[in-house]
């Protein structure tokens, strides 16, 4: 064993950590005011949407304390003292933020999937796949961070690498698939309605775009976690992780007057125009296609068009 696998660089390890909770803190705070927005122009909205923003923004702010306490203790607690990255356990606040920010990152797929479901047409045996991919690896994340609780040392991380790669690998096929069943759909309902084509191409951008993001940042992780497991670079990403997941659910609460357009969604409405829980229209209610367009573009936004 090596000198310099005892004693680990403070650049990849506590720079790492300090640069990952630099980077976390600011998302944290557009998460911050995310929330705020939300609150502040949907005061009538739907009580699930409500406890929901609310959820992933306490969870979220218990993950930055985790990480604020990792950082804290081995910069300021064991000042100029490696011992700790070389010999020590890993640190208890570290392990529970991975399995915070699973939990997020489930909770923001879950209801993408939800948005899949409406948009396929309620087809059960997408969403279903989509939907065991979300808890495969909230599972598998689960266990990682059993087995971390387990390791002696942070350099034995090491052994963990096949199974923390399968779950960030499951994270990565997640993302991409609900964002290509996204598109998909949307791409179907446009040419159903040619007239409602920029609207639904905002829908197929912002589906793109959230997918490509938290796959990049999810595929960046696991690449840098097997190229350089014993140090903490591949964390510096998994910090910031789970404040993408919360920050694109609020922004798709948010930004529904925006895509819905021309003022249709009043401020303070009830009205979700890009639900993401909100229950679909019975066959029986389903609008005929030569129906105003306002309407029309109220019912594509809210998942709830059909073809009659």
């Amino acid at each position: 064993m090596s000198l310099e696998y005892v004693l680990p660089r403070f650049d990849n390890t506590l720079g790492a950590l300090l640069v990952g909770f630099a980077i976390s803190a600011t998302a944290f705070g557009m998460l911050t005011i995310q929330v705020f927005a939300y609150y502040r122009h949907f005061p009538q909205d739907k009580a699930a949407y409500k406890a929901l923003a609310a959820l992933i923004w306490s969870l979220s702010l218990v993950d930055q304390a985790f990480i604020g306490h990792g950082v804290y203790f081995y910069t300021i607690t064991n000042y100029l003292d490696p011992l700790p990255l070389a010999t020590g356990k890993p640190l208890w606040s570290l392990i529970l933020q991975l399995t915070l920010g699973a939990v997020v990152g489930a909770i923001v797929k879950a209801c993408f999937t939800l948005r899949v479901w409406r948009f396929s047409y309620r087809n059960w045996w997408l969403t279903g796949f989509l939907s065991l991919l979300v808890l495969a690896q909230l599972g598998t994340a689960t266990v990682f961070t059993v087995k971390c609780f387990e390791l002696p040392n942070i350099p034995r991380m090491i052994s963990l690498k096949t199974l923390g790669s399968f779950s960030l690998g499951i994270g990565v096929v997640t993302d991409m698939s609900i964002a290509a069943s996204l598109c998909f759909y949307l791409q179907k309902m446009r040419s159903s309605h040619s007239t409602a084509d920029s609207m639904i191409n905002t829908l197929i951008i912002y589906a793109v775009n959230t997918g490509l993001l938290t796959s990049t940042v999810s595929l960046s992780t696991l690449v840098l976690f097997n190229v350089m497991p014993t140090n903490f670079v591949f964390v510096c990403l998994y910090f910031v992780l789970s404040k993408l997941y919360a920050i694109s659910f609020l922004a798709t609460l948010n930004t529904r007057k925006i895509i819905r357009g021309r003022g249709t969604d009043p401020e303070g409405g009830k009205t979700a125009s890009f639900s993401l829980v909100s229950e679909s229209v019975r066959p029986s209610e389903r609008m005929p296609i030569q129906v105003p367009m306002p309407t029309v573009r109220e019912e594509i936004l809210a998942g709830r068009y059909e073809k009659s």
